[in-house]
């Protein structure tokens, strides 16, 4: 069970969790061995509400597929039980960031002395403007 938060989690048979060669210079082993991972969640099969599965498929993140599937290819560490747990968490935190609301901006007024300045650099500027100019007598 990968645990979202108190009341949400996501059943273990519903990741699929494949094990493939990782990319890169390696070493002797880098033919034989394969340590990275490739996990796919499908958002639509999924036993999570209809309400998340609508807001993670209008996110957008490059990890979402066209079809509603979360891919996520995991190789930074050197064991395959790393990179596991890697993707595990990297699908927690797309999910998490696509479920969290965004906080609504609350716009606000400039200060009366953040006027004040503006206008008075306005001023100066104006004047230094006007002592460029030619004298006319």
């Amino acid at each position: 069970m990968l645990s979202l938060n108190n009341n949400l989690s996501i059943k273990e048979e519903e990741i699929q969790m494949t094990a493939i060669r990782a990319q890169g210079a390696g070493g002797q082993n880098v033919n034989k061995v394969s340590s990275a991972i490739h996990c796919r969640f499908d958002i639509v099969s999924s036993s999570l509400p209809e309400f998340y599965k609508n807001k993670l498929l209008s996110f957008n993140d490059h990890h979402i597929s066209k079809e509603g599937v979360i891919i996520i290819k995991a190789q930074n560490r050197r064991h395959q039980e790393q990179n596991k747990q890697d993707a595990l968490e990297r699908l927690k935190d797309i999910i998490i960031a696509a479920i969290t609301p965004v906080k609504k901006r609350i716009s606000s007024r400039p200060k009366r002395s953040a006027i004040k300045k503006r206008l008075d650099n306005k001023t100066k500027h104006s004047q230094k403007k006007d002592s460029r100019k030619k004298i006319n007598y």
